[in-house]
């Protein structure tokens, strides 16, 4: 058991200075005041500190990604202590442009491996590629027998990576994906990878024209990577979409156009846009390719767990917005848009997934993941097998 004394806690709504007791890997107490006087139990003084729910991060290539550049260029496999000193606790992993020297099978062993090491873990199935690579038979059978598998994606579109689908394979996997998420009790959705290209929403919209589906079949992401892709995003969330919006990023994606997510969280509010409609993700351990007008690689970096709490930050402490505003977007919306129910808030039967701030700074000090302290005084208590 872990008791947390004399906490502000953001559910993420602010519910003031708390006493949470963890037993197991549940929340079973939230009250003013505990006092467990004389049994087992690790307590942890949280005055002058903000309690948060574990943070979700539900773009992450766990098993690495890139090979724009050819196989050197092939991202590394994420490490346990890279995501929990992000404070983040869930994290949902996908395969981008590589559905090739990439599979389902290794990416479903990471998520695995990961799981075992402390943390919450699900995956999409499939890549950019279209028709989806799946691990069984279909998409429908991955979604409904694969406990791990949440939806589908990362679908590439408006991108010169992109395979680019036709309107009737686009309904056909989106439908595939909704109905194993209703028999599944899952979320069933489809995580669009969008590029620069010219046709943005186009084909996410024709969807819904020639289908009983709607926009909230699909989680499109990178939204901000342009000035163009962003304001359309605004309009697509207003008209009933979710947007996501990528964290990492480079001096040089900010300098040709992308906004930042700071910026664009602060940006869409005030558009009107509804908090629940918007998400951050960080594209960790994902490549961060530079191309040049021919769609030749010139450069490349690597997207950052780290960069997810660093934005909700920057969204805080720059653009001036509330923390229990800011902390939704990678707290309680994943959860509710990937039906996680028991995650995203900090309430009682909920996991014990906890992030703890200083209340001046921000700064991450302690990581509960599970139940279990992971880090403690922005030291690494759990490793990964091989840190």
């Amino acid at each position: 058991m872990i008791l947390l004394k004399n906490g502000y806690v953001y559910s993420p709504e602010k519910i003031g200075v708390k006493d949470i007791l963890l037993a197991g890997n549940k929340i079973v107490a939230i009250e003013d005041k505990i006092d467990l006087e004389g049994l087992d139990v690790e307590v942890l003084d949280c005055s002058q500190k903000n309690i948060l729910p574990g943070f979700i991060d539900s773009h992450v290539h766990i098993m690495g990604g890139g090979g724009e550049g050819s196989f050197k260029t092939r991202t590394p496999e994420i490490q346990l202590s890279d995501i929990t000193t992000a404070g983040v606790t869930t994290v949902v992993g996908c395969i981008g442009t590589d559905g090739t020297t990439r599979s389902m099978k290794a990416l479903l062993a990471k998520a695995y491996a990961l799981e075992e090491e402390g943390i919450s873990t699900y995956v999409y199935t499939g890549s950019y590629e279209v028709p989806v690579k799946t691990l069984m038979d279909s998409i429908r059978d991955d979604i409904i027998l694969i406990e791990k598998v949440i939806g589908v994606g990362e679908i590439a579109l408006s991108d010169h990576r992109s395979s680019v689908p036709s309107l009737e394979e686009l309904c056909k996997l989106t439908a595939d994906a909704s109905v194993a998420g209703m028999l599944s009790g899952k979320a069933g959705i489809v995580n669009i990878h969008l590029g620069d290209s010219k046709e943005e929403f186009d084909l996410l919209h024709q969807v819904t024209e020639v289908s009983d589906l709607s926009l909230d079949n699909f989680l499109p992401t990178h939204v901000n990577r342009n000035k163009s892709l962003f304001l359309e995003g605004i309009s697509y969330a207003k008209a009933g979409g979710h947007i996501d919006f990528t964290t990492s990023t480079t001096d040089y994606f900010l300098e040709q156009g992308e906004v930042s997510s700071p910026k664009a969280l602060r940006i869409a509010l005030e558009e009107n846009v509804a908090i629940d409609r918007i998400t951050f993700t960080s594209d960790g351990q994902g490549s961060l390719p530079e191309f040049d007008e021919n769609n030749r690689l010139v450069g490349l970096t690597i997207g950052k767990l780290s960069s997810l709490y660093d934005s909700v930050r920057q969204a805080v402490q720059v653009e001036g917005l509330p923390l229990e505003l800011a902390i939704k977007v990678i707290t309680e919306n994943p959860a509710h848009k990937l039906n996680l129910k028991s995650k995203g808030r900090v309430r009682k039967d909920y996991d014990a997934d906890i992030v703890i701030v200083d209340q001046k700074t921000l700064e991450i000090n302690h990581v509960i993941a599970k139940g279990r302290l992971m880090v403690k005084d922005k030291e690494v208590l759990v490793k990964g097998t091989f840190e």
